[in-house]
């Protein structure tokens, strides 16, 4: 009892519940606030003192015949105790034993299983990971009901001490990605682990890259579908976000829901969201090297009424640019930092006003507000944050480039990204696969999203033994019955 006191000393929220019976003393040691104090009481304090017989009180019929707990283990370390204890358990001791009891009764309050606000969709699940490993691991269980998938367990973090689950398909995923990932994590030495980003920066194959080299998600069915795949997921207690690995570019652009439309309807949204990332990326800059140096490209009556706009506007059109779209960038922020209530109105109220007040003071002209709302709206198109602030921030280098050599500018810049983007890899897989290496055969859900029954097979770059996912003749055919 005298170590626990002191490894826990200054501990103010430390419970010692003292136990006499015959003259032996028990402690029950817990964290208030940690543990279901009701349940406690009622399943092993009262059950414990109903015995009266000290030679009953032992570890072993404790465990055995008294307490009426599910999850109860015996723990002969004190510093593994003491670490039982700032998880979330109760550890009874009895003096004589050397050896205490771990009893796990969770009662830290929890946010409930509700819609996830970042990735929502029209149609399919409307649940989303918490910030509870368990309750996570459990939504994915739900989904995938097999003993192959399995959930190994470890903790990162010196101080945080941070659970850490790492799910994947046993027969299905590549072991030496498996192994890659252990050894990154392995490595990792770190103080505190509170959310992925610090084991997103940890682990990625290029850490000084803008793109996102590893796919975050709050959707259980978003990381069952990748896990089908043979894809590794991770959890970490304590955040709603999901990380799986290797990510592809391409993956950046699929919602959940591309999946449970009609066919048609998936390819449609597929190629917007393609062609509105081009919009997003280019075209303020596309505006400003038209408007600075090819002026030529413009048809006439379009030059004209774009030369009278700009006519009173004192700045070029590469300060024009940055005005407004820094101004945009700042109100998009404000309205994502203010109560969920007031935030919306005030960033479409504040965009509203200060670009009609912009427009009539001559600071910025009525095109180039068009082009920045068209650029804000194509930035939301894209189904993943990580990889559309991305995005968003490329376009500033692109409108650089542009203000100083023109088109030439921009296909120069254009050029080093598609490098950029070939060079890069996630665990070994070619970011930019399957169009760069080009593998025809898996185009079938890159640009456009193929009929269910034709996706077959697995990702090559992904899954090495088991690539097969369904029979080749399920394509849907009517039932003709003769007579």
């Amino acid at each position: 009892m005298a170590v626990f006191k002191e490894i826990f000393s200054h501990c103010s929220d430390l419970v010692y519940r003292k136990i006499e019976i015959e003259g032996r003393q028990a402690y029950v040691i817990y964290l208030d606030g940690l543990i279901k104090t009701e349940d406690l009481q009622n399943h092993v304090i009262d059950e414990v003192l109903a015995r009266k017989q000290v030679g009953q009180l032992s570890v072993e019929k404790v465990e055995e015949e008294i307490v009426t707990v599910s999850a109860v283990k015996d723990q002969s370390y004190l510093e593994d105790a003491a670490n039982d204890i700032l998880e979330g358990n109760a550890v009874l001791t009895i003096d004589g034993h050397n050896k205490g009891i771990v009893f796990s009764i969770p009662g830290y309050k929890t946010r409930g299983v509700s819609e996830p606000d970042s990735e929502a969709a029209i149609r399919g699940p409307r649940e989303g990971f918490i910030e509870s490993l368990r309750v996570n691991t459990s939504l994915v269980r739900r989904k995938i009901k097999t003993t192959n998938l399995k959930i190994e367990s470890m903790k990162i973090g010196v101080q945080t001490q941070t659970n850490i689950g790492i799910a994947y398909i046993d027969g299905i995923v590549d072991k030496n990605v498996l192994k890659e990932l252990k050894h990154r994590l392995d490595r990792i030495d770190i103080d505190g682990i509170l959310e992925t980003g610090y084991i997103e920066e940890l682990i990625e194959d290029n850490s000084w890259s803008i793109f996102p080299q590893i796919q975050i998600t709050e959707r259980p069915d978003t990381a069952a579908a990748n896990l089908l795949e043979g894809r590794v997921a991770i959890f970490v207690d304590g955040t709603p976000f999901v990380m799986i690995l290797p990510s592809t570019f391409w993956q950046q652009f699929q919602a959940s829901e591309d999946y449970y439309d009609r066919v048609y309807i998936a390819i449609f949204l597929r190629v917007l969201r393609l062609m509105f990332v081009a919009v997003a990326l280019m075209l303020p800059a596309f505006y400003v090297a038209v408007t600075t140096y090819h002026q030529e490209m413009i048809p006439t009556n379009l030059l004209l009424s774009v030369a009278a706009a700009r006519e009173s506007i004192p700045f070029p059109a590469i300060v024009e640019a940055f005005i407004m779209e820094l101004s945009f960038e700042a109100l998009r922020e404000a309205g994502v930092r203010l109560p969920k209530t007031i935030g919306q109105a005030v960033s479409i109220l504040g965009a509203l006003v200060i670009g009609t007040a912009a427009v009539e003071a001559g600071i910025v002209s009525a095109p180039m507000v068009i082009i920045v709302s068209l650029t804000g709206i194509a930035s939301f198109t894209i189904p993943k944050f990580s990889l559309a602030i991305a995005i968003r921030l490329l376009r500033f280098p692109l409108m650089i480039l542009a203000s100083i050599f023109g088109l030439f500018g921009i296909v120069v810049g254009m050029v080093i990204l598609l490098i950029h983007l070939c060079k890069l890899r996630s665990f070994g897989v070619p970011y930019f696969e399957p169009v760069a290496p080009l593998r025809f055969s898996e185009l079938k859900d890159v640009f456009i999203r193929t009929p269910i029954w034709m996706q077959n097979s697995r990702p090559d770059d992904f899954v090495k033994e088991n690539k097969k996912r369904q029979a080749n003749d399920l394509k849907p055919s009517p039932n003709k019955n003769e007579g």
